[in-house]
């Protein structure tokens, strides 16, 4: 029985082009900044947002976690949605990493607005944090693959300027909001102090995201990235993998968020479904009726050979990538329509 995988874009295989890609790179020392890959790699992704500079780590936790240790010091604050990666998935690097607090704010569907992140800035007093960086997440994965509007962010960006904020974008799944919103990257670049690329999910390579920024930035990066065990050597195998998928695998996530959305036709069918959020790119999430576990759901749907996430006691999330065929999604979806 073929196995139809939807538990994370992460799941991907190197396609026969990027395998090959990989199979035929120059490679160098790193650390010694001699990789010839990786230093294409990286300018290229810092060239696509307009920034100065870019910086290969091993996973989108190493590049979050290094740009929040770079904009902040010990006892200052950062600023996120409740759902937010950096907060959720990442291990409390906030606080073992950086040192930092956080200040959780209740967004929509892990969107935070300008005004949230003006009201929840603290006032310079001795007995708070001190208010350092705004992190956002686009697109945001506990909403559901949801999209942030240009201009909340150009207004986020305006609050943090007027109150000496830096900003910081967990872009993991960022190029899924720019083919969805038909927004342009270098529009990013101008907003934010900082951004994450992941490589590893909706652009399939196996390993890797690239942490983009200033000069200065990037540089302090470097070295904080060295502390965490993240300077590696002949990485230009990897290096290639991103490279072709920034050359190759952008302008096909569109089909991955047609194909979600047709999941999302199916699995409002079922009756045992109580809500569906909409799906915006690449991501369907959606929540059962009292009396259906998602883990009971989601074992049927594995002996259907149909692969799911419990994000929760009774949620779901099926992620969509470029594994997955047309084929294969008509073929869930007829399994997400009967499931009982």
């Amino acid at each position: 029985m073929e196995i139809i995988d939807f538990r994370s874009d992460t799941v991907t295989r190197p396609t026969p082009g990027m395998r090959q890609a990989m199979a035929e790179a120059q490679v160098g020392d790193d650390v010694f900044g001699e990789d010839p890959g990786i230093n294409e790699l990286e300018q290229k992704a810092a060239d696509l947002f307009g920034m100065e500079a870019g910086l290969f780590c091993p996973s989108g936790t190493m590049t979050n976690q290094v740009a929040i240790k770079v904009h902040t010091q010990p006892g200052d604050e950062v600023i996120c949605d409740e759902l937010s990666h950096v907060y959720q998935y990442e291990g409390g690097g906030i606080a073992f990493n950086a040192g930092a607090s956080v200040r959780l704010l209740h967004g929509d569907r892990g969107r935070i607005t300008a005004r949230q992140v003006e009201a929840s800035i603290n006032p310079d007093d001795v007995h708070k944090a001190h208010s350092r960086l705004v992190v956002l997440e686009n697109t945001s994965n506990r909403g559901g693959g949801s999209c942030y509007q240009l201009a909340e962010i150009e207004a986020i960006q305006a609050v943090c300027r007027d109150h000496r904020l830096g900003l910081h974008l967990d872009g993991a799944r960022l190029f899924n909001a720019l083919v969805a919103t038909g927004q342009r990257a270098p529009d990013y670049g101008r907003l934010f102090d900082s951004i994450s690329i992941c490589l590893s999910k909706g652009l399939g390579c196996p390993v890797g995201s690239v942490l983009v920024g200033a000069n200065d930035f990037i540089r302090k990066a470097r070295r904080v990235r060295k502390v965490l065990g993240g300077g590696m050597r002949q990485a230009g195998f990897l290096a290639a993998a991103g490279i072709y998928a920034l050359d190759h695998h952008i302008e096909r996530l569109a089909e991955d968020h047609q194909h979600a959305r047709w999941l999302e036709e199916a699995v409002r069918s079922n009756p045992l479904v109580e809500t569906v959020l909409p799906v915006e790119t690449n991501i369907l999430l959606f929540n059962l009726k009292e009396g259906m576990p998602a883990k009971a759901f989601t074992e049927k749907l594995r002996q259907k050979g149909i692969l799911a996430y419990a994000m929760g006691p009774q949620q779901i999330r099926l992620v969509v990538h470029l594994d997955i065929s047309s084929a294969m999604v008509n073929r869930a979806a007829e399994q997400l329509v009967s499931l009982r």
